[in-house]
């Protein structure tokens, strides 16, 4: 049977005079889910609600570790400027500590040669005598008095680690010995005996040159040979004797 208009409009009339036959029409007219759907908004605005609440949690959680880290970062950096400045400084110490070991220990073997010349350079000279410094300076004044040698000369012979006359196996003939040791000898040592001899020379008539000390570096004893240095390590003579 068809649903006329007039019906219609008595149907809004009888529903305005009794609301309560509204909700069951709503119910008649709609479907389940239409009418479960009011209840799933608010649901779902309460859970939107909770998830906002849960992820402004979160970034404040985030934000506090990145601050956190920021902060650890800091640290970290602060910490490894430190250790590399102690580093730094526990490498310039042991540097100094070396040094100065190293200098301990020239001196030593420099008193050491002073000492036994005569049995690390018997075998050249005989009758052989360590000269004092005043000695050398005593020897050196005629030479500077008449220039022979400047007073730089004077200086750098003066600064050398040993100084010997003895008499030449060889010949007999009186020569001076310039040494100049080092734990370990280099080039700069080698020259420097070199050059001292060749100023002693000038005075004396007869000097010969040698470096002495532990262990002689490779360049130092290809120098050595090539300038006719003597070379000692721990006391024990290496290469020929130079002929004079």
């Amino acid at each position: 049977m068809a649903f006329t208009v007039e019906e219609f409009h008595d149907l809004i009339r009888l529903l305005g005079q009794h609301p309560e036959w509204r909700e069951e029409l709503r119910r008649l007219v709609l479907a389940e889910d239409l009418l479960q759907l009011p209840g799933l908004i608010r649901e779902l605005g309460e859970q939107t609600r909770l998830l906002a609440e849960a992820q402004r949690r979160t970034e404040e959680r985030l934000d506090a570790l990145a601050e956190a880290q920021q902060q650890t970062e800091q640290q970290l950096r602060q910490l490894a400027e430190a250790v590399d400045g102690r580093f730094r400084e526990l490498r310039a110490e042991l540097e100094d500590v070396v040094s100065s070991l190293g200098d301990l220990k020239g001196r030593e073997l420099e008193r050491l040669y002073r000492e036994r010349a005569p049995a690390y350079f018997g075998r050249i000279l005989r009758g052989l005598k360590v000269l004092s410094l005043q000695e050398i300076d005593e020897l050196l004044e005629p030479a500077l008095a008449d220039g022979t040698i400047t007073w730089d000369e004077r200086n750098d012979l003066l600064l050398a680690d040993l100084v010997a006359r003895g008499r030449l196996r060889r010949t007999g003939q009186e020569a001076y010995l310039v040494v100049e040791v080092s734990w370990g000898v280099g080039q700069d040592d080698v020259e420097r005996a070199y050059r001292r001899a060749a100023i002693l020379e000038k005075v004396t008539g007869s000097s010969l040159s040698a470096v002495a000390g532990k262990v002689i570096l490779v360049e130092a004893a290809a120098l050595a040979h090539k300038l006719g240095v003597l070379q000692v390590t721990d006391g024990l003579m290496k290469g020929l004797e130079p002929v004079n």
